[in-house]
């Protein structure tokens, strides 16, 4: 299980998602660019000492990362999506989150083998990226296993 992030805009959110990803044995890909020098302190001050124990790999561009993918990726959107509640998880699946501001392009989208969304009351559109990274990496986590 990996979390992919699509050029990411707000370091505390990385630096969360870092933390999380640490603390849950989970590696990342960060799929440049992104919208902030990567030691930016925000990130470090998000991701407290934990970040630094991630598994982190970073790619120059999408087909970088698209080059190099074993996985199935799983997109967390809003739009084309299954219900999270009916996904399937597989233990070697890469779930991809757009960026806050933008979310994935087109071309993105149409890659991701499964797209799933996080239920929501009517009216809300979005969860932070960093809780939404969490509420999906914890359900699929619980049905393939959680790491030692």
């Amino acid at each position: 299980m990996r979390i992919a992030l699509h050029q990411p805009d707000i370091a505390g959110n990385v630096g969360t998602i870092l933390r999380t990803a640490a603390c849950l044995g989970v590696a990342v890909d960060l799929i440049e660019p992104m919208g902030f020098p990567f030691g930016d302190r925000a990130l470090a001050r998000a991701g407290m000492d934990y970040a630094a124990k991630a598994a982190v790999v970073r790619h120059a561009d999408w087909d970088t990362f698209a080059e190099r993918t074993t996985g199935r990726i799983v997109l967390l959107t809003a739009t084309g999506a299954i219900p999270l509640p009916a996904a399937t998880f597989a233990p070697d699946d890469i779930l991809l989150l757009g960026s806050e501001g933008a979310g994935v392009p087109p071309h993105v989208h149409a890659r991701a083998d499964l797209r799933v969304r996080i239920p929501m009351r009517p009216g809300f559109r979005s969860l932070n990226v960093a809780v939404a990274a969490g509420i999906v990496l914890a359900e699929a986590l619980r049905q393939t296993g959680w790491p030692d």
